[in-house]
């Protein structure tokens, strides 16, 4: 009798890529996927922690596929990933619901963990983040079917910001081989994929823990010559890492989308320092300059943090004359999320949630003008975007290579017939803060 599976993937991309890694390794036993975790035998969360809102999301999953366990076919639960890793040997007791917690060294052994383990016996594999294998080319299930997709090409991180839990989930900054890369984004290539976005805990640093010359700059231009139709883009880049090769090899290619990601999680000088980074508002707004100086056009997104401990009225005023100063295509802002195991919960100084939701809201409120305001400089403009979907008849939704996949906004395409990832030219006709509308031939 066949046994199946159903994977739930929370969180970010690169959790949905190690989703993706052990599905493939579950198809490759022979288990098969159940859409619907009503039709499965085995149900599968890979969670996220990094925050609380990720924390009570995860918890609420486990809760509700659990009861598949009673209602169900289901006959054993899994919880892989960051939650397990982050709260350890004290997570067991509160979820008895739970045959196996995999964290996320042990992620490569999803197949004992369905298979292999005992049954009415709680099982906890925790070994060191590290354990587990950097991916592979070839060892994935991708999903949704999309005209775009994720490689991660890093794991882990080697800073020590006092707010992120990131090095203990993942461990040490492990880059995969250029060669490995390389042969995974031929295979994506030859499946039909037209976007490549290439993603890591730090991407930025891709390289720095392999003999030269491996870097970022470096892949991205033997990466490119893969395929004149296929986009690649980066996320997760950061200050230190944004370097004149990175900015001339983008430059250099029509298919390297000219978009950077780059974090800088705040600019007052006192706030970096005590989140353990460098660098303030001086640096960071003559790092952007120079992007948009060296790649014309460039498309810039940044991360900010607003409510963390010591930040005053100061500090944020600061802030917000960045914002101002750079006019970002793309902004996030978040709130400050304390939790017990990060260095900054030591720190003097902490912000009410109800201060830091307000400097958020204001943040946010000040970047729908300054996007609403770079989106009409495109009315009238003409350019390639990729269609993602089929919103409507006569109706389709893409990105243009200034929109990244799932954080940015999206073009709205008016045509008779467009094909699923296909590039279509679009003149732009209508803008608002985060999206655009246009027609097409």
């Amino acid at each position: 009798m066949t046994t199946t599976y159903h994977l739930s993937s929370l969180g970010c991309a690169r959790n949905q890529v190690d989703s993706e890694i052990m599905a493939g390794s579950l198809d490759a036993a022979g288990l098969v996927a159940a859409p619907d975790a009503g039709d499965a035998d085995i149900i599968i969360v890979n969670t996220c922690s990094f925050i609380e809102s990720a924390i009570d999301e995860s918890i609420d999953a486990i809760l509700e596929l659990a009861q598949h366990k009673t209602s169900g076919r289901c006959r054993r639960l899994i919880v892989a990933g960051c939650l397990p890793e982050r709260f350890r040997e004290e997570i067991a007791p509160t979820l008895p619901e739970v045959d196996a917690f995999l964290g996320t060294g042990a992620c490569a052994q999803i197949v004992a963990a369905a298979l292999d383990l005992p049954a009415n016996e709680q099982q906890i594999l925790l070994p060191p983040p590290e354990a587990n294998p950097l991916p592979q080319h070839g060892a994935r299930r991708i999903t949704p079917e999309s005209p775009s997709v994720y490689l991660k090409i890093t794991e882990g991180c080697n800073r020590r910001c006092t707010y992120c839990i990131i090095p203990k989930l993942k461990g040490r900054l492990r880059s995969r081989p250029m060669d490995d890369i390389l042969s995974e984004a031929r295979q994506l290539i030859a499946a039909g994929y037209r976007e490549i976005v290439l993603i890591g805990q730090d991407t930025g640093s891709y390289g720095s823990d392999l003999p030269a010359p491996a870097s970022l700059d470096r892949l991205l231009a033997e990466m490119a010559p893969l395929s004149g139709d296929t986009w690649f883009r980066f996320l997760y880049g950061s200050p230190d890492r944004t370097t004149d090769a990175l900015l001339e090899t983008v430059a250099a290619f029509d298919n390297v989308c000219p978009y950077f990601d780059v974090p800088v999680q705040h600019v007052s000088g006192k706030i970096l320092k005590r989140m353990g980074r460098n660098g303030d508002a001086d640096g960071l707004k003559q790092l952007f300059d120079r992007i948009r100086s060296i790649v014309p056009g460039a498309a810039l997104r940044t991360t900010l943090m607003v409510g963390f401990p010591g930040e005053t009225a100061k500090d944020f005023e600061q802030l917000t004359a960045f914002v101002n100063a750079v006019g970002f295509d793309h902004l996030g802002v978040f709130t400050y999320s304390d939790a017990e195991d990060l260095a900054s919960h030591h720190l003097s100084g902490h912000v009410s949630g109800k201060t830091a939701e307000k400097r958020r809201d204001a943040l946010m409120a000040l970047q729908a003008d300054i996007s609403r305001a770079r989106n009409e400089k495109y009315l009238g403009q003409t350019f390639p975007v990729l269609i993602e979907s089929q919103a409507d008849d006569g109706l389709y939704t893409g990105r243009a290579s200034f929109q990244a996949p799932e954080v940015d906004g999206i073009v709205y395409v008016e045509a008779a017939h467009l094909d699923i990832g296909e590039f279509a030219s679009v003149t732009i006709t209508e803008a608002s803060e985060y999206d655009l509308k246009g027609k097409s031939p």
